[in-house]
């Protein structure tokens, strides 16, 4: 009787298909509002979760600019790359959702969010190119951003996707990028004086974040804007409060911010015995 050494590995090929992971399913790049890019792939987000943009307040400039320029981007017209800079908790990263859900109001299914994941940028080339080929427009989103000591990779990606490399981003996408400084790259002490050009240091600083065609400032709100954050949420959900009371939750907290306003409007809705 011969042996088929054909029939072994047949089976051995059998079982390792099975025991493997199904490949995922293809994106469906036209199909929802929003989706996260990880190391996994891409992943559907069904709702965009944002405040509507009249109760983003205290921000009315930087909200004018990014709004105008993401309804550009959905209508297919010229827009720029954004860096939103600033101080925490002041709207930054809910006006990027809040302006991509009032284009998406404005032109169905004309523009999606895409948000990366800062341990997936290394793979964003891939999506870029899969982003390329389909007829959307797409606003590239990568939450606070930052560069741990030594990272240089991170930075030299952002500036060949923005400007002049390769692999630069396709033309239906653009980025949006949001920091808590404007020199979006490590610093030491050693570096704010250059002795044989204080200048160099900074420019180098600088130059990721002038790649960007719109740079966007958002700065600690004074005390009456923080009180008309407040007022504009409480009226929202019919909610009361006393000046004074929300200005001592904002001692309390050791700054004034539209986060800090939000958090005291959940407590005014707890104590009221609300949901909001």
């Amino acid at each position: 009787m011969t042996l088929d050494q054909g029939e072994p590995l047949a089976r051995i090929a059998d079982a390792l298909e099975r025991l493997a992971p199904p490949a995922p399913p293809a994106t469906d790049w036209l199909a929802y509002p929003a989706y996260v890019w990880d190391r996994q792939g891409a992943r559907a987000v069904e709702a965009i979760h944002a405040p509507a943009l009249p109760l983003l307040q205290g921000i009315d400039a930087q909200k004018e600019t990014v709004t105008a320029n993401v309804a550009r981007l959905a209508a297919g017209h010229a827009a720029h790359d954004m860096l939103l800079w600033g101080s925490r908790g002041m709207g930054k990263s809910a006006l990027i959702r809040a302006s991509v859900v009032a284009a998406q109001a404005a032109h169905p299914g004309g523009i999606a969010l895409v948000q990366v994941a800062q341990d997936a940028m290394a793979a964003i080339a891939g999506l870029f190119t899969g982003l390329g080929k389909i007829d959307r427009r797409f606003l590239v989103y990568i939450d606070d951003l930052g560069f741990e000591d030594g990272d240089g990779g991170g930075p030299r990606l952002l500036r060949s996707w923005l400007e002049g490399g390769v692999e630069a981003r396709p033309g239906n996408v653009r980025l949006a990028v949001t920091s808590n400084r404007r020199a979006i790259v490590p610093r030491h002490a050693s570096e704010q004086d250059d002795p044989l050009n204080p200048r160099d240091a900074v420019d180098d600083r600088l130059a990721l974040a002038d790649r960007f065609g719109l740079s966007v400032g958002f700065h600690n709100c004074n005390q009456d804007d923080y009180l008309a954050i407040i007022a504009g949420y409480a009226a929202h959900f019919g909610l009361s409060f006393e000046a004074a009371d929300a200005l001592e939750w904002s001692r309390r907290r050791g700054q004034r911010s539209g986060r800090v306003a939000w958090h005291y409007v959940t407590e005014l809705a707890g104590r009221a015995g609300t949901a909001i």
